[in-house]
């Protein structure tokens, strides 16, 4: 890239209300986005045929074309591009059905708020621009970055991370355990990035994030017509992972089918996409994560026991942050840095209260949490420094009694807010599935 000239992000906005369309188009465009509108949904697919962009925000609800059927149409034509979906307010079950054809998020209609907007955009195509970051660099550097950004002074974390990086060589199957936010997925790319298939894909895939039927579709990827939507062939992550390392996070949300056909492909490293009879042979290596403790489990009845162990052959655990408080205040200062980068904000301090604040409090969301927390404080802090009322921890850091429900909801809530709406990052936050969430949160509607 040359100079330190920004990257001008590019971002389809659809819908067929020229008032909505004319308002996302203004507030993307004063953050600085290159924003193309589209009246429906087949205007928008012609566009989507012709160029690429980096994010695409969709209406539901729309003439001729539904914000749905785009969505399909959008995995199979440029599956990596993220999409958020528009909804009117208390329509759950579009949001619900988009989130399983992999929307990346989504918003509510009237739009209450222009910066939870600008939020989800700016996070998203952080993780877009990491992720075309990370594809181009070169292999000294695919071996240095994943291990050296994990920030720490904590011994039990230094402790994995070294594990990690002795069992990389071994080509063994490893299963990454630890509360949700504590850095698996980061732990992941560690063993990859020191491993002899460095040079190949990282496949991550989310086994809570779908439905068990879409799921082995996304594992496996799919024949043409093998079900109503299955326009198209479909590749799977196995496929795209071949040669390098496919990362199953939240393992421990698998159904016993799903297990057991993928017991299968881990002893003899083949399969049949779904709808085929064709064998394909893969070569895989193999890395797990959950937050679930497994072993008991598989003691309860509720995992099968032949497939945990084939999983675990090399356990490591990461502890949370609230274990590894003294790291709080180097991961701060990594995160800022890094945050105020990729929004193109100069860097701020925190003072000396808000610091205190961070050390008190018992980061329940862990690392991922501390990350959502800061990069809030960073847009919002009006001042050169960050104070106390920036940071959304002050109703955390009171005690007083309530009900479990009343803490539950809290809890949920603050979540919510946290990882900007997004509800499968929520639920990961708080170990609960999908569903749970959106029924809780259906419930407080009420």
């Amino acid at each position: 890239m040359a100079g330190n000239k920004p990257i001008r992000h590019s971002v389809l906005v659809v819908d067929d209300e020229s008032a909505m369309r004319l308002l996302l188009v203004s507030i993307l465009e004063g953050e600085g986005y290159a924003v193309t509108p589209a009246q429906n949904g087949r205007e928008a697919l012609q566009l989507i045929q012709k160029r690429k962009f980096d994010l695409i925000l969709t209406d539901v609800r729309m003439p001729e074309m539904d914000g749905i059927r785009l969505l399909s149409a959008i995995r199979e034509q440029s599956p990596e591009t993220p999409t958020v979906i528009l909804t009117a307010f208390g329509s759950v079950e579009d949001a619900v059905q988009a989130m399983k054809l992999g929307a990346a998020d989504y918003l509510t209609k009237p739009l209450g708020n222009p910066d939870e907007l600008r939020l989800l955009v700016s996070r998203l195509l952080g993780q877009r621009l990491l992720c075309n970051q990370n594809a181009v660099l070169n292999e000294d550097a695919q071996h240095e970055f994943p291990c050296r950004s994990m920030v720490t002074r904590n011994t039990a974390m230094q402790r994995a991370i070294d594990m990690a990086i002795q069992v990389a060589g071994a080509d063994t199957t490893v299963l990454v355990l630890g509360e949700s936010g504590t850095g698996k997925e980061l732990l992941a790319r560690c063993i990859h990035a020191h491993s002899t298939r460095a040079d190949k894909a990282f496949v991550p895939v989310n086994c809570a994030a779908l439905a068990p039927s879409l799921l082995e579709s996304e594992l496996f990827g799919h024949e043409k017509g093998a079900f109503t939507g299955a326009i198209a062939q479909h590749i799977g992550r196995f496929e795209r992972a071949h040669g390098g390392t496919l990362f199953l996070d939240e393992i421990g949300e698998l159904d016993p089918g799903l297990q057991s056909k993928l017991l299968r492909v881990l002893q003899e490293r083949e399969f049949e996409r779904v709808g085929g009879s064709r064998i394909i042979s893969v070569d895989v290596r193999i890395v797990a994560a959950s937050n679930r403790d497994l072993k008991k489990a598989v003691q309860e009845g509720g995992y099968r026991e032949d497939f945990y162990y084939r999983v675990s052959v090399f356990p490591i655990q990461l502890p949370p942050l609230k274990e590894r408080r003294e790291d709080v205040e180097p991961l701060t200062e990594s995160f800022l840095n890094r945050i105020s980068r990729r929004l193109g904000k100069p860097s701020k301090r925190l003072a000396p209260s808000a610091q205190k604040m961070l050390r008190d409090y018992d980061w329940p969301g862990n690392v991922r949490e501390l990350e959502n927390v800061l990069e809030r404080a960073l847009i919002i802090a009006r001042g050169h420094s960050i104070q106390p009322e920036d940071l959304p921890l002050e109703e955390a850091l009171q005690v007083s009694p309530r009900t479990l429900a009343e803490i539950e909801k809290d809890a949920i809530l603050r979540a919510l807010g946290e990882n900007d709406g997004h509800h499968r990052k929520t639920a990961e936050q708080l170990g609960i599935s999908l569903r749970t969430l959106q029924y809780r949160l259906k419930d407080y509607a009420r």
